[in-house]
């Protein structure tokens, strides 16, 4: 029955994630309103009414309510049970290949944190400090304590490369055609991302997520018509190669 907790557990993650990148860009974007993860409570984005205990469970309560508010029967977004299902999957898998119990609760934070960063920058052009700042420094820790492979000064020299590198780009690019390419949380996305691989995985990390980027405008331009030099997000990207590398390296 193991698996059970690792279930419940992926479950719960995936619930925060949601409550995270519902509450965490109004934060920012209106901080006069002194709103905080707690606050409001959960509640329906139509009718605003708050969400009792049952109508919260993670998975269970939207396939009970049919995707459908409880008090104003309007349509619940998919995206919340699709989002805890996958970390639930996600949990699951790593459970089977990760017997270290230590490394594998790290991975999963490690997952959780990309993903909600991936769903942010999708939705808003923002990968906020809040989430970005803590994964850095969490992977630097892990690497202090010696639960993950590598060293610390290589987890440390790419941090140090990775801001580096992808700041530079964005200057440079900015300073030859006065025009953004790349924001400063890219840059710390990718720093976080290297304290967790090490510097020798960042250029396969860059390889990657261009390569999705460029691949998906691609596809956009083709299927909806969307112009290439339309801005995307690069945060999934990144995310997604940093993710692919680093279960790569410890499976």
């Amino acid at each position: 029955m193991e698996w059970c907790y690792w279930l419940m557990l992926g479950l719960s993650i995936g619930s925060f994630i949601n409550v995270v990148v519902y509450h965490l860009p109004l934060r920012l974007m209106q901080p006069d309103q002194q709103l905080s993860l707690l606050f409001p409570p959960s509640h329906c984005p139509n009718c605003l009414n708050s969400l009792c205990w049952r109508d919260n469970i993670p998975l269970l309560s939207w396939m009970l309510l049919r995707g459908k508010c409880r008090n104003c029967h309007q349509p619940i977004s998919i995206i919340y049970p699709l989002i805890e299902l996958l970390m639930a999957v996600i949990s699951l898998v790593l459970s089977k290949f990760l017997p270290d119990i230590p490394l594998l609760l790290a991975t999963l934070f490690f997952c959780g944190s990309l993903l909600a960063l991936s769903l942010i920058d999708i939705r808003y052009y923002l990968l906020p400090d809040a989430v970005t700042l803590p994964l850095l420094w969490v992977g630097l820790l892990l690497h202090c304590l010696a639960l993950m492979p590598g060293s610390l000064t290589d987890a440390v020299l790419g941090v140090v490369i990775g801001y580096i590198s992808l700041a530079g780009l964005a200057h440079g690019y900015h300073w030859l055609r006065h025009q953004h390419a790349l924001g400063m949380g890219d840059a710390k996305l990718l720093a976080a991302i290297a304290a967790w691989t090490g510097w020798e995985a960042l250029p396969i990390v860059l390889i990657i997520a261009c390569s999705s980027g460029i691949l998906f405008a691609l596809i956009s331009r083709i299927l909806w018509q969307q112009r290439l030099n339309q801005a995307i997000a690069f945060g999934p990207w990144l995310s997604l190669a940093g993710i692919s590398l680093f279960i790569h390296s410890i499976i």
